[in-house]
């Protein structure tokens, strides 16, 4: 069962703040702490160009330390409750900034990419929990009555800010200073932090009787984070290696399918294992966690197809690319709005609103594949920028709040978080990643056939033709642009059968029909139970 509600009393204080802070200024420290770590990271995309010209990365490489952090966030879900129980609240985000600040000092001054990858990773792990252990102590700040219909969103505010300020604020320091600059300022940040909780915080924990962290499966635990990194180096380097072509990306498939052999198998025969599968049997999890699947891969068009065409095409440097993309707030807090308002308020089911955000999905890619076109400004692109925001800024709350219901306890609760940020922010992000780069190659490459069948020298006057300044100017631009088009026109149509599945199943003779309608498994299981008898 879910925890009741405190008793009311005086008014919000917090226990962990010493007694001549003002209360009204206790949970917006916390509120200040929770965005410092939100900005923290292993390395960050806003200044992307830079740090590819100080380090000989690739893209490829970039992209790889990103999805090493998102892993190490999304590994530590399960542990996030078990360390607020074991450690005092001082303990826990005074070891997290540490832990970041000397990350990002390492980040600045190496360029070993194992190095980097455990940093990074190691990074995640501390920037999830120093923010759990902020927003867990404000909880009831915000929410007296723990109303998830209301925490949700108002954390996702804080969330989504901080992803869109992040960036703009890497490219601004790239742009102004280096990109080393971005890392010296969270170390500050950090040192805010330590400062707070030295001056203005002693060391509380809720719990009298300290959680032990003894029977933790930690061997199950690492091999998880080992196969999510294999799996996520081959849809990052795929389309670099040409897929299974390479003897890279053969060898790393050999063994991530090992490891996750290994994986399921300590988890179904361990008796405390890491995660517990039971709780993908609870009601409504299976389903919450195919629409997050599905939605990632709607939204890698935003992370892949805007990157070319704003890099490659437009070749806008970084700053003013970071400022197109902070036109997504707007949309995403109107979403969040929405999203209070239809379960908090209405308390309607959630099958419209996930369709709406299919909608708005749909009416980007549309827009977007209506626009794209050489001479365009980028200020036509900026509703589309907007829808998109919003979009994001409905599905991200309500999936974790439909998740939050479909399960019956805390501890499960944060099993199902374990599980839907790996798909949320990690594997469907690599995934969406990994296809829409490889489904673009392949659109590029065969228009560039196509048109290249069609120049002849009977077309062609060779004393009027440069053929080098005709490869590298506009011909390129215009193929790639053919290609962006052509692969916004295959998210039009996915969006557009979401969106239609959705609203459909808001229709209640259609939802209570479909639920009539047994699946293929059942029908074999009885078919073979039968044959048996």
């Amino acid at each position: 069962m879910k925890a009741p509600p405190p008793p009311s009393g005086m008014g919000f204080s917090m226990p962990m703040m010493k007694g001549w802070v003002p209360r009204r200024l206790q949970p917006w420290i916390y509120v200040l702490t929770a965005l410092c770590f939100q900005f923290s990271g292993g390395v960050y995309l806003g200044a992307l160009d830079e740090i590819r010209g100080a380090t000989n990365f690739m893209i490829e490489d970039i992209m790889f330390l990103l999805y090493a952090t998102l892993a190490g966030m999304a590994v530590w879900f399960p542990m996030l409750f078990r360390m607020k129980f074991r450690f005092t609240n001082q303990q826990l985000l005074c070891t997290s900034a540490i832990v970041i600040g000397f990350c990002n000092v390492i980040t600045m001054h190496s360029h070993s990419m194992p190095v980097l990858v455990a940093v990074c990773f190691i990074a995640g792990i501390a920037k999830i929990q120093g923010t759990f252990e902020c927003m867990s102590n404000i909880q009831l700040w915000i929410t007296p009555k723990r109303d998830f219909a209301v925490f949700f969103p108002v954390l996702h505010i804080i969330l989504l800010t901080a992803i869109e300020c992040g960036g703009w604020l890497a490219a601004w320091f790239g742009h102004h200073f280096s990109w080393e600059m971005m890392h010296v300022f969270t170390v500050g940040t950090m040192s805010f932090v330590l400062l707070t909780q030295i001056v203005l915080c002693r060391p509380f924990c809720p719990m009298s009787n300290r959680f032990s962290l003894k029977g933790t499966d930690w061997q199950g635990a690492l091999l998880i984070c080992v196969t999510m990194l294999l799996f996520s180096y081959i849809l990052v380097y795929g389309d670099y290696h040409r897929w299974f072509a390479s003897q890279h990306i053969r060898m790393a498939g050999a063994f991530a399918l090992i490891f996750a052999g290994l994986t399921l198998y300590r988890l179904i025969h361990n008796h405390y294992p890491y995660v517990e599968l039971q709780m993908l049997k609870c009601r409504n999890v299976m389903p919450i966690l195919i629409v997050v699947t599905l939605a990632e891969l709607a939204f890698g068009a935003e992370h892949t197809l805007e990157e070319i065409l704003y890099t490659e095409v437009v070749g806008l440097e970084e700053l003013t690319k970071e400022s197109q993309y902070m036109f997504a707030l707007p949309g995403m807090f109107l979403g969040i709005a929405l999203d209070l308002y239809w379960l908090k308020v209405q308390k309607w089911k959630v099958w419209k609103l996930i369709g709406i955000a299919f909608l708005s999905i749909f009416a980007y890619a549309l827009l977007m594949y209506a626009t794209v076109g050489i001479g365009v400004n980028i200020e036509q692109y900026r509703m589309a920028i907007v829808l998109r925001g919003f979009g994001y800024g409905i599905l991200a709350p309500t999936l974790m709040w439909a998740l939050d219901e479909s399960v019956p306890s805390l501890e499960q609760f944060f099993m199902g978080l374990f599980v839907f940020n790996i798909i949320h922010m990690y594997l469907a992000g690599a995934m969406g990643y990994g296809f829409y780069t490889t489904i673009f190659s392949h659109f590029l490459n065969e228009n560039m056939m196509h048109y290249g069948r069609q120049l002849t020298l009977t077309n062609l006057d060779l004393s009027h033709f440069n053929f080098g300044e005709f490869m590298g100017g506009d011909y390129l631009h215009s193929m790639m642009l053919v290609a962006i088009k052509q692969v916004y026109g295959y998210v039009i149509w996915f969006s557009l059968l979401l969106a239609s599945t959705f609203l459909l199943c808001d229709i209640p003779a259609v939802r209570t029909n479909i639920r009539k309608v047994p699946l293929w498994p059942v029908l074999v299981i009885e078919y073979l139970a039968g044959r048996r008898k």
